[in-house]
């Protein structure tokens, strides 16, 4: 495993290098001048040249990635224009929230989408398989915006079962806390847990045509033996690396669902410094979504090496 990770390094550092050209370059595209937002809108010419300048924004764009790197490898993540606190106290501030949104969506993908791909993928009436495969095919096609509405409609609205805004700590109350988690967590992962489903029923009917499960078959080995012992623990590489891949769109559509459901969490972040131009809060967000998205799929290949004895690292 040592060898495996050291021989990661180079891609991984490639990966985050070009992502931070990304990061620094992209919002800087975007049309407005933070400088400008800083000033106000009854601001001289002479007002906003003096905040550039004393914001760095006149030096040259690869003099100010130079200082932003330099300054990461040093862990200073630099200094909110708009707010003027430091952004890893921003992102302090915040985490909370998105982890604990997170974590409980990504356990919710691997109990949805296991779930409901071993129910197509095993059952062998024909009727029952077209409608499981319905509603695979219902929640993939949905975003999950659309879908984190529909639950405020039924459950808040009409109904009023759960709360639909704001938050409280899982830590500091698990139980007002997770009636707050609920519906942002079900919006966030049905998606994700629809495209898992999708691979790991296909995985598990290619499984099936193999000629071990025919022989386990002809020995008179129950079908719950056959699609646990057999077919599933073979397949299940599929959804391990599924779940992998789906972590970084789970952190992208906690953007989305955080301001439907206003949570105060890292989505929540990225949306107020795009409105407010504030560079420096946003490159960094968009580099630690990219690392968690690389580190995530480094452990998937270990777990899938861990759980099927064929597989080595690196090959």
């Amino acid at each position: 495993m040592v060898r495996f990770l050291i021989r990661k390094i180079p891609s991984v550092v490639f990966v985050l290098f070009a992502s931070s050209i990304v990061a620094f370059a992209l919002p800087r595209l975007a049309p407005g001048d933070v400088a400008v937002t800083l000033a106000g809108t009854d601001s001289t010419a002479a007002t906003i040249a003096a905040i550039r300048q004393e914001l760095g924004l006149n030096r040259p764009l690869v003099v100010q990635y130079w200082d932003w790197i330099v300054g990461l490898f040093q862990g200073n993540l630099g200094e909110s224009y708009l707010l003027r606190r430091s952004v890893a106290s921003l992102i302090g501030d915040r985490l909370g929230s998105t982890l604990e949104l997170a974590v409980l969506a990504t356990l919710l993908v691997i109990a949805i989408g296991t779930t409901l791909g071993v129910a197509v993928g095993s059952t062998r009436r024909r009727w029952a398989r077209a409608g499981l495969d319905l509603v695979n095919s219902f929640f993939i096609a949905i975003p999950s915006f659309l879908t984190g509405l529909a639950l405020i409609l039924v459950c808040g609205v009409l109904n009023r079962w759960l709360p639909v805004s704001g938050e409280v700590s899982f830590l500091e109350d698990p139980t007002i806390g997770f009636q707050f988690l609920i519906l942002p967590a079900f919006a966030l992962a049905l998606p994700s847990a629809a495209v898992v489903a999708r691979l790991l029923q296909a995985e598990m009917l290619a499984v099936k045509n193999e000629d071990y499960v025919d022989l386990a078959l002809s020995k008179g080995a129950s079908a719950t033996r056959i699609t646990l012992r057999h077919v599933l623990r073979n397949s299940v590489g599929t959804a391990v690396v599924a779940v992998g891949l789906q972590i970084g769109n789970l952190l992208a559509g906690a953007v989305i669902i955080e301001a439907i459901f206003n949570r105060n969490g890292l989505g929540q972040l990225a949306v107020s410094s795009v409105q407010t131009r504030d560079f420096t809060v946003l490159q960094v967000l968009i580099l630690a979504i990219v690392f968690v998205a690389v580190l995530c799929q480094i452990l998937t290949e270990v777990v899938l090496a861990g759980l099927d004895p064929r597989i080595k690292l690196g090959e």
